[in-house]
């Protein structure tokens, strides 16, 4: 069975955004870039949000046809380009390629995806991975932990009414200072 693996990039005082989206912090080199690629391209599906959506597809389709493009950065516009999505919003009218919209999360549905055969499942954004916590949707949390303090923005966890035990797999400091923490989900009643 497939499984959903929510996988989040966070400052080290939790938030995954700044201001207006701003990703800018975050410390994306070679060795990082490359890991997300080899994790990612087998994944039969990315589950995303509108906002994660919006922010990805605004750039890899097209990413590779950059003069100054990296073989690592050509890899992951192939990446995004090939692997389905599934794009909950209320607002977007449509999507791109490869992509299919969905107002709601639908539990049903997505354990219906989770029963076909292929790779993992990428769950992005904290509203939409913090819906599916609630939904004991998640199989792993992957939160890589990046050395820097930005002060305020949108945290990784959402406020919900969810208690889950988790267990810590086996972790990884990139060179850059980043911390890979992996966590396997054991969702609890939330009166526990």
């Amino acid at each position: 069975m497939r499984r959903i693996i929510w996988s989040m990039s966070v400052s080290l005082d939790g938030y995954m955004e700044g201001p207006d989206h701003d990703i800018s912090w975050s410390v994306i080199d070679d060795e990082l870039h490359q890991h997300f690629n080899d994790w990612l391209g087998p994944a039969s599906a990315f589950l995303t949000g509108r906002t994660t959506y919006e922010l990805m597809d605004a750039y890899w389709p097209t990413a590779d046809q950059e003069p100054d493009a990296s073989p690592i950065i050509v890899e992951f516009a192939d990446i995004w380009r090939t692997t389905p999505k599934v794009v909950y919003s209320r607002t977007l009218d449509e999507v791109g390629d490869n992509a299919a919209l969905k107002r709601e999360v639908d539990p049903d549905a997505v354990l219906a995806l989770k029963e076909q055969g292929g790779g993992d499942m990428s769950v992005g954004g904290a509203r939409l991975g913090s819906e599916f916590l609630r939904l004991g949707l998640v199989d792993e949390i992957r939160v890589y932990v990046h050395p820097v303090v930005i002060g305020r923005g949108t945290p990784m966890f959402q406020p919900k009414d969810v208690t889950m035990s988790v267990d810590l797999e086996p972790t990884r400091t990139f060179g850059s200072g980043v911390v890979l923490l992996q966590y396997r989900t054991t969702p609890r009643p939330p009166d526990e």
